[in-house]
């Protein structure tokens, strides 16, 4: 007996078991390096999240501190008939215009405080998203605004964006004009920002609420 079993054992393994010992190597290694794959694609998918998070917090915070230093005429009387109020608050849904304290040399300029016209406006890039671009020009403002290719990009890869507006009783508008007798000539008491940020196949969301200590009432 025990010399069949030493013959057997000298002549090594059956092809059969050769065969299932690769099977069996196979699978493992096929687990193995779909475990690796599954972390690294959890770790992309993670820093790409974080990446879009900094992206979104620095353009919120660029508006935000634009926001709270807008200017505006406290005491406002209706202008002559086809004149715009230089500094009014003039916003759309996916566009905003107002005038601000919080104006960004580009170039050196003196140190005196100067009011700028902010303009928030989207461009599409050519992959099918769209650019936030923020112009920011000094008096005397050009009427009607226009876009130049140098204007600072805030924010890129954009879905959507949408700015919503608030009157002094809470009341949501999706659009605002402070030269207008349909709005009282009021700015507005709070202004909500809301950004979509992704790719096809995933999308982060992102918002903020500016709620101004001081704006212009509704003119009786």
């Amino acid at each position: 007996m025990r010399s069949e079993k030493s013959k057997r054992s000298l002549a090594g393994f059956t092809l059969l078991e050769v065969m299932v010992a690769i099977f069996i190597f196979g699978i493992l290694m096929t687990t193995i390096f779909g475990s690796f794959h599954a972390i690294f694609s959890h770790a992309g998918a993670i820093r790409e999240g974080a990446e879009t998070y900094e992206i979104a917090r620095t353009c919120l915070d660029r508006m935000m501190a634009d926001l709270e230093a807008m200017y505006f005429v406290p005491e406002y009387e209706p202008r002559e008939l086809n004149t715009k109020d230089p500094y009014r608050v003039e916003g759309k849904k996916e566009q905003l215009r107002f005038t601000s304290r919080a104006h960004v040399a580009l170039e050196e300029e003196d140190d005196v405080p100067k009011i700028a016209e902010i303009v928030y406006y989207l461009d599409n890039d050519k992959d099918g998203y769209y650019t936030l671009k923020r112009a920011d020009n000094l008096e005397p403002f050009h009427e009607p605004f226009e876009k130049k290719a140098g204007d600072p990009i805030l924010c890129e890869k954009l879905k959507s964006l949408i700015f919503l507006y608030y009157d002094e009783e809470g009341k949501e508008h999706d659009h605002w004009e402070s030269d207008s007798d349909s709005f009282k000539y009021a700015t507005p008491k709070a202004i909500k920002v809301k950004l979509e940020i992704g790719n096809e196949s995933s999308s982060l969301f992102f918002e903020t609420m500016i709620a101004f200590p001081f704006f212009r009432p509704e003119k009786s």
